[in-house]
């Protein structure tokens, strides 16, 4: 009985090693496993006569399965290792990039002017502290006007006539209408930024666009002066132009109080940039700041005049033609 399970034991271990170094696939090699070291395996099945043996014997047979086990395993793990390396190679062969073929060109887009001025003057005032709102295009006459201390019968609504909607809507003609809207929502202290698409009822030439685009900025807090407006304006205006010189002028906006126009120096003249002041009490209480407590500053840039400088542009008309020719250069 010993010898005879002996050498059954070992013809097993023979035969197994050949059928799993044939094996082509890990399938196969799988289903090799499972028959020869399963639960219900060859080996096992073999096993489990050794209960007919003596107790003498037992130890015998039992050296010899596991050797017989072992090497089963260890041409498993063989063969696995092989088909495996086999597996990937194929792989890599099918996926094999012929680096000398000509590449696909896909044209590369650009940035358009004005996005690039946009993106210039966010990048310097998130850099100072400042976060950026939104608002909507079409607004009421209150948050255009109104709350910007602007009533119906103020002249200084002749300067921003803008486009009405037969709701008794209208189309913004500045982004301090998004100033509105955050001060309602936000308590001092504020430090926030509006660009956007503004409009109004102008005459299209040269220098003139009935569309176009605001950087509008909004300081509120306590101690807040003419001071720190001017500072701010200045670190703003020579991250953008360089080391220029600036002055401020006298001027009139009904939302602040006093109000200056900005002025910079450029290849030999002085160009008018920006309007800035001092919020205007008025504008305070409508969105329930006491202005007792605190005080601020604003100022708002055009962003089309702003890119005509910098890029020595002679007529606004190009920015809204999509001419790749133009934006090309850019």
């Amino acid at each position: 009985m010993t010898n005879n399970l002996e050498a059954q034991l070992l013809a097993l271990q023979e035969e197994g090693e050949k059928a799993i170094a044939a094996a082509d696939t890990l399938e196969r090699l799988e289903e090799l496993r499972v028959s020869y070291l399963g639960k219900k395996g060859q080996l096992g099945a073999l096993l489990r006569s050794m209960g007919q043996l003596s107790a003498e014997e037992r130890p015998k047979i039992g050296a010899i399965a596991n050797t017989v086990k072992d090497a089963l395993q260890a041409s498993l793990d063989q063969q696995l290792a092989a088909l495996e390396k086999a597996q990937i190679q194929a792989q890599l062969d099918a996926e094999t990039l012929d680096v000398t073929m000509p590449g696909i060109y896909r044209p590369l887009g650009r940035v358009h002017p004005l996005n690039g001025i946009i993106d210039r003057a966010i990048d310097i005032f998130v850099g100072m502290g400042y976060t950026v709102a939104n608002g909507l295009e079409m607004e009421t006459d209150y948050y255009n006007f109104e709350a910007l201390n602007t009533p119906p019968d103020h002249p200084a609504r002749d300067m921003q006539d803008t486009f009405y909607l037969p709701d008794g809507n209208l189309l913004r003609t500045h982004t301090s209408s998004v100033q509105i809207h955050y001060m309602e929502t936000e308590e001092p202290p504020i430090r926030v930024i509006a660009p956007g698409r503004v409009y109004r009822r102008d005459n299209v030439d040269a220098t003139h666009s009935a569309v176009f685009h605001q950087i509008e900025l909004l300081a509120v807090d306590e101690g807040l002066t003419f001071t720190d407006l001017k500072g701010t304006v200045k670190v703003f205006l020579q991250e953008m132009f360089g080391d220029v010189e600036i002055r401020f002028r006298a001027s009139y906006f009904p939302f602040t109080e006093p109000s200056a126009e900005v002025d910079l120096q450029w290849n030999g003249r002085w160009l008018e940039v920006m309007g800035c002041g001092m919020v205007d009490p008025n504008v305070l209480k409508a969105v329930g700041y006491d202005p007792e407590v605190y005080t601020g500053f604003a100022a708002g840039f055009g962003v089309e005049r702003f890119a005509m400088v910098l890029h020595q542009i002679d007529d606004i008309r190009r920015v809204y033609a999509s001419d790749l020719r133009f934006l090309k250069q850019f």
